[in-house]
């Protein structure tokens, strides 16, 4: 049964950082398409950052607007762990973040929500002015 279990939320200060992990289990996920979503309250889930494998040894990612910059995301495959650190937190960074996972890497675009198949349970951020 494929897991993705989401930590490293909290409450911060503006212009902290705070580094979010994502551990998944199930099955391998060298080949997947990682990505991280968030959703504010009264608000559409967002594509936050995605990273996709293109070769053996080589990745890309993507970033929102909105967070490229602050963040950045990584995958560890020997742990089956993909991070997001977050820096120069904002207010409106305030979300649960989600981790997904498209385990095959099917897709080239990273920020579509249905092109990802499994998902985790959130983790809250909350960054306090």
């Amino acid at each position: 049964q494929v897991q993705l279990v989401e930590s490293g939320g909290g409450l911060v200060q503006v212009g902290d950082s705070l580094r979010l992990s994502c551990a998944a289990s199930g099955r391998t996920f060298s080949r997947a398409t990682m990505g991280w979503f968030r959703q504010a309250p009264g608000k559409e889930r967002e594509f936050v950052a995605a990273i996709r494998r293109t070769g053996t040894m080589s990745y890309y990612a993507e970033y929102a607007d909105s967070v490229k910059g602050r963040f950045t995301i990584s995958k560890d495959n020997a742990k089956n762990t993909v991070y997001l650190q977050m820096d120069s937190l904002k207010p409106e960074d305030t979300a649960v973040y989600y981790c997904a996972a498209d385990p095959e890497g099917r897709y080239n675009i990273n920020s579509v929500a249905a092109n990802y198949d499994y998902w985790g349970q959130g983790t809250q951020v909350t960054v306090s002015s």
